[in-house]
């Protein structure tokens, strides 16, 4: 018996996940998600940060490979490639980016923690499906013109998004928990630069699996971090009355 839907079943699934992702940038864009500077107890029970990050950012790799094996990749070929770097990123995410922010003491709510490995799971699952039933890459795909640019973006976006939070990190003292203002680098140009390297990384990861279940994870990357680019925005202005007027929200010199 098979256990995949039919692909138009699985695209029909993945068309709805994604609209919803694009109601859920409306809601966003009216009210704060309620973790990091904008934690609020209001939301409930709540969680040690650090805890918070390393669960639900687990999530995605379990659901992925309870889909897709590791011992089933064919880590030589193009889809072995591309799980290679969605594994690089989500290792990064669960067990080394936790362990760095400086965060002591911090909770979050334990609805958004809950809520972000649904998102996970899921997201996990359509990928981790896609490459298990439903990919089929030609052998020379890596030499193709999305697979070369959208790796080009990939990477980019990764250094962008790792140097750009590992510069925030390193704003706090080894007990602090405060907020100050970033300067130097891309922070010169954008208020949030580590959000718009991981625009760009998923951005490009959507185009070099050149598929509908990246696609939809790049629609929900944006629907999650536009808005919080803008309330960061907001909020540094807000804080910080002496914040660089030229500074943008996440596009350099336009937005």
């Amino acid at each position: 018996m098979n256990q995949y839907p039919s692909l138009q079943q699985y695209y029909l699934f993945i068309g709805g996940w994604s609209v919803i992702g694009i109601i859920a940038a409306f809601y966003l864009l009216r009210r704060e998600a309620p973790y990091g500077r904008y934690t609020s107890e209001k939301w409930g029970p709540m969680v040690s940060n650090k805890l918070g990050w390393v669960l639900m950012e687990t999530t995605v790799l379990v659901s992925f490979f309870v889909w897709q094996p590791p011992t089933r990749v064919q880590w030589a070929s193009p889809a072995g490639i591309m799980t290679g770097m969605f594994l690089l990123h989500y290792l990064h995410r669960s067990f080394v980016y936790p362990f760095m922010i400086r965060t002591r003491g911090k909770k979050m709510p334990l609805v958004i923690m809950l809520s972000a490995m649904l998102f996970n799971t899921v997201n996990g699952s359509l990928l981790g499906s896609w490459f298990a039933h439903y990919a089929h890459y030609p052998d020379d795909w890596w030499t193709s013109f999305p697979f070369i640019l959208g790796t080009l973006f990939f990477f980019s976006g990764m250094i962008i998004n790792w140097s750009a939070d590992y510069h925030l990190i390193g704003l706090r003292g080894k007990h602090e928990t405060g907020y100050k203002l970033p300067q130097g680098g891309l922070f010169e140009y954008v208020t949030s630069p580590n959000l718009m390297g991981e625009i760009l990384e998923w951005g490009g990861y959507a185009m070099l699996t050149w598929s509908a279940p990246a696609l939809a994870f790049f629609i929900w990357t944006c629907a999650n971090l536009v808005p919080r680019a803008a309330a960061n925005q907001r909020w540094y202005r807000q804080q910080f009355p002496d914040y660089p007027s030229r500074r943008r929200v996440l596009l350099p010199f336009l937005w």
